[in-house]
Order: structure tokens, then C-alpha cells, then sequence
């Protein structure tokens, strides 16, 4: 009697007519995602140079329609301005299509749901976009602003990770022994580098990029003092020795936070980064963005030392945004393969001994 041999390997079949278009789909969410990183990469060259109310008003870009705007005019800080309104037209476009093809092509309820909240989300942070304008960019608006970009960039990303199709492939064999300290870490990297996103923005937005002038140090100190009159030798200071304005107390101490979140995530992001090479060496989805997101450190770290050297050039203080976003994505992609990972293991009848004994060890 013949035995069958089940089903024959995959590339003796071509692929169906649904897995291309779910291949397209994902690329489609990727360059979405890519496309949104250059967005945050435009916001931060607006930032970095003092370009946010070059074009005073809004939807128009001087009383005429921003898609017909001559391109002679484009000058100055009117093109970071003018440019960003384009780039970011651009990627409510890209969300526009990627929530309508979700809805034609994923049979998953929920993603299709993410879509939507993808094309509310960018919605959203347009209109926050000309809210900073119309009001004269208050702090708080701005702030909000910056974090709203993440927020969407987190979302277009996790549409791109569910997409994938390694994610479709998950099954029993790829999964990690343990998991639960793992994922832990995992989602607090993600919590600390938001929370240090967030400064950073309220940092450049306060205008304390340049409130500390010199780095390592503080003033030439370890610790500074920050009484009124240790504030007021060191704006003596940056009048005659940096060239720069006066700062407040208030200005000094948004900067330090910056620096000391600094520290916290690179004790964090190390911590994960190892336990993950450690028990999770062996795989791939969690290996490679962990160790993206510690090179992506090792460079964020060296930009910020240098936006303060460079005087907080334009270009080094925009590289350091773009890093930090990056940072955050590689962080978020490795804590939606970790949870989406370990939530199969769970279901092993095995998956509880072994993590037991793994606990143990």
C-alpha cells in the first residue's frame, strides 16, 4: 500500500493569489512606516531651526493652496515648514490606504480596527500640527504634538509586525523556553523610552536644548546647584564664555532630566538586551532587534553629546530625534515579538514545566 507524505514542501507550490497580496501588504506597511521616520526626521529639522512659524498660517501656506505653493518660494524656513506639511500629507495618504487595504485584504477583526485607529491617529496629529501654529506654538500643544507622532509611528509599526509574514509562521518550535521576565523587560524599555521621547520633546520645545552648555559635566560640576544665585553665575557664564541667552531654573532642570533618563534607559535597554541574548539567543525575531536597539543607544548617545558640542546644530539635533524614534521602534518591535512569542508557548502543555525549571535555575 502507498503512504502519502503529506503536504509537499513549499516552494514545490507557487504561492496563492492571497499570500502575494498579503506580501504586498506588508511592504505597503513597512515604506508606510519608513515614510513616517522621515516625517519625525522633518518635525525635527522644523524644531532644530527655529522654523515652526515661517508659514503663519494654516491649512494654506500663504493664502494659497499648500499643494500648489510655488516651489521659487520655497526659502529659508519656509521650506522645513512648507516641506513638513507636505511630508506629512504624504503619510495621511499612505494611512489612508493602508486602512481601506486592511479592510479588503486581513480577515483579522482587530488589525483591521488598528487600521482605523492608524487613519485617526495621523488625523489627529494634523490637526495638532496647525493647532501649534494657529496658537503660536505653546509648549504644551507642541509637546503633545511630538508624542501623538510616536504614538502613530508605534501603531503604523505594529501593523507592519502583524503583516509580516514571519508573525503568520509563528508556531511551537520557534518559541522561547521562558518568558514572562523577558516580556517584562521588554515592555518597560518600551515605557522609559516613550517617557524619554516625551522630555526630549518637552526639552526642545522649552527651549532648554543648550539650558546645560557642557557635557559631561554640568557647569564643570558632577551635581549642580541650582539655587537662584548658582543660576544666576552660570547665565554670567554662558554670556561670556558660549555666547548663549540667559535660562531659568526651570530650563536647567528639564535638560538634567533629559540626561538622567538617559542613564535609566541604558541600564534598562542593557538588562533587556542581555536577558534576551541570554535565554532568547537562539532566536531570530528577538535577537535582532535587540541588538539593534543597544547599537542605536550606543549612537543616540554619542549625537546627544554632540548636539550639545555643536551648539545644538540643526542637523545633529535632527539625527538625535531620528535616533531616538528608531530606538523606540526597534524596542517596540522586539516587545510585540516577545509577547506575541511567549503567548503561544503559553498555550504548550510543556511551556509551564520548563519555564518552572528554567525560574529555577
Amino acid at each position: 500500500m502507498q503512504m502519502t507524505t503529506g503536504t509537499p514542501r513549499t516552494h514545490e507550490n507557487p504561492p496563492t493569489p492571497d499570500a502575494d497580496r498579503g506580501t504586498w501588504l506588508h511592504r505597503f506597511a513597512v515604506a508606510t512606516a519608513g515614510m513616517t521616520l522621515f516625517l519625525i526626521v522633518a518635525g525635527g529639522m522644523v524644531t532644530s531651526t527655529g522654523s515652526g512659524l515661517s508659514v503663519p498660517d494654516w491649512p494654506n501656506t500663504y493664502n494659497q493652496n499648500m499643494f500648489t505653493f510655488p516651489l521659487s518660494r520655497w526659502v529659508g524656513g519656509i521650506f522645513y515648514e512648507h516641506g513638513h506639511r507636505l511630508v506629512a500629507s504624504t503619510v495621511g495618504f499612505l494611512t489612508i490606504i493602508l486602512a481601506v487595504w486592511l479592510q479588503r485584504a486581513d480577515p483579522r477583526h482587530w488589525l483591521r480596527c488598528l487600521g482605523w485607529i492608524a487613519l485617526f491617529t495621523v488625523i489627529a496629529q494634523g490637526v495638532l500640527g496647525g493647532m501649534t501654529v494657529l496658537f503660536l506654538l505653546p509648549t504644551w500643544i507642541s509637546v503633545f504634538h511630538a508624542c501623538l507622532a510616536q504614538t502613530f509611528f508605534c501603531i503604523v509599526i505594529s501593523i507592519a509586525v502583524f503583516t509580516s509574514p514571519a508573525w503568520k509562521r509563528r508556531n511551537a518550535t520557534s518559541m522561547p523556553s521562558t518568558g514572562p521576565a523577558t516580556r517584562a523587560l521588554c515592555v518597560g524599555l518600551v515605557c522609559v523610552v516613550f517617557a524619554q521621547l516625551l522630555v526630549g520633546a518637552l526639552m526642545r520645545h522649552a527651549g532648554a536644548g543648550l539650558a546645560v552648555p557642557d557635557f559631561p559635566l554640568i557647569y564643570g560640576r558632577l551635581l549642580p546647584d541650582l539655587s537662584d544665585a548658582s543660576v544666576a553665575d552660570y547665565n554670567q557664564e554662558r554670556g561670556f564664555d558660549y555666547l548663549l541667552e540667559p535660562v531659568t531654573t526651570q530650563q536647567i532642570a528639564i535638560h538634567l532630566l533629559h540626561r538622567f533618563g538617559a542613564v535609566l534607559v541604558t541600564i534598562v535597554l542593557l538588562a533587556t538586551t542581555l536577558t534576551v541574548l541570554r535565554r532568547h539567543g537562539d532566536v531570530r525575531l528577538l535577537r535582532r532587534p535587540a541588538i539593534l536597539a543597544i547599537c542605536l543607544l550606543v549612537v543616540q548617545i554619542g549625537l546627544g553629546a554632540w548636539t550639545v558640542w555643536s551648539g545644538k546644530a540643526p542637523g545633529i539635533a535632527t539625527a538625535h530625534v531620528a535616533v531616538g524614534a528608531a530606538t523606540l521602534a526597534a524596542s517596540w518591535v522586539l516587545t510585540l515579538r516577545a509577547y506575541g512569542h511567549l503567548r503561544i508557548a503559553r498555550r504548550l502543555p510543556a511551556f509551564r514545566t520548563v519555564a518552572m525549571g528554567g525560574a529555577a535555575a
